[in-house]
């Protein structure tokens, strides 16, 4: 019957944008647990936590085909146009920069391990700051992807700035440490790469907000400062007051 055409159409259509973005999530909760895991192994002194993270890494890069698949099937089957193309892309987009967050929590994984076997050094719990400014990131760029919250992706441009500065801060004290304990230069070298990979985590976080943000307003607000971007997608700049005229 010719009725049945359309709707069984955008019935497997929505269906397909809901698996699709479901996987998304599911991703992003794994990638998001690989780098907790990583950094907690480290902080705690536990190898099996660290162990978990690299292990999972597979998860996650299977995940990664899988939408990218359903992505170009998407594409290809149904030919989407205006925001559900933007939803596809966007999906697919974020399961890059979360693959990519999933490879830092495996680097600094198997990093940890390494510090692990070493003597204890007081330097290690300073990577707990920076882990959560990366963690608390990452896990608001996916609430920005999940419920289109335009204005706490734009805070996530502010808060990488904090990031970057605490980052270089730290590896500037990581590197005098080594000229003051030699006999640890190895494990101050790891944490220096470890502390790298969490500022990576933060930048892969900015990017998954900036990608969500064009999902949500058709705005791409990359490179811009935060009062650009606000502008661009119409709403103060997140942490603004109104000022008189």
């Amino acid at each position: 019957m010719p009725d049945n055409g359309l709707p069984h159409t955008l019935a497997s259509f929505e269906a397909a944008l809901k698996d699709a973005r479901n996987h998304v999530l599911t991703m992003a909760s794994i990638a998001q647990q690989n780098l907790d895991n990583a950094v907690r192994g480290l902080l705690t002194r536990n190898a099996e936590l660290c162990n978990e993270a690299i292990a999972e890494d597979d998860e996650v890069n299977t995940y990664e085909r899988v939408i990218d698949r359903e992505g170009f099937e998407i594409l290809m089957r149904f030919n989407p146009v205006a925001s559900d193309l933007r939803e596809v892309l966007t999906g697919m987009k974020v399961a890059s920069n979360l693959e990519r967050v999933s490879d830092q929590a495996e680097s600094i994984a198997r990093r940890a391990r390494k510090v692990l076997k070493a003597t204890e050094i007081p330097e290690i719990q300073q990577i707990e700051a920076i882990y959560e400014t990366a963690s608390s990131m990452l896990r608001d760029a996916i609430r920005v992807y999940s419920e289109g919250d335009v204005e706490l992706g734009l805070s996530l441009v502010e808060r990488d700035r904090e990031l970057d500065k605490a980052h270089r801060k730290l590896i500037k004290d990581l590197t005098k440490a080594i000229e003051r304990d030699t006999p640890n230069l190895k494990v101050y070298l790891h944490l220096i790469f470890i502390v790298r990979c969490l500022e990576r985590a933060g930048d892969h976080a900015v990017n998954i907000a900036e990608d969500s943000i064009f999902a949500e307003k058709a705005a791409d607000v990359r490179h811009m400062d935060i009062d650009e971007a606000a502008e661009k997608v119409g709403i103060k700049p997140p942490g603004s007051s109104s000022l008189g005229s």
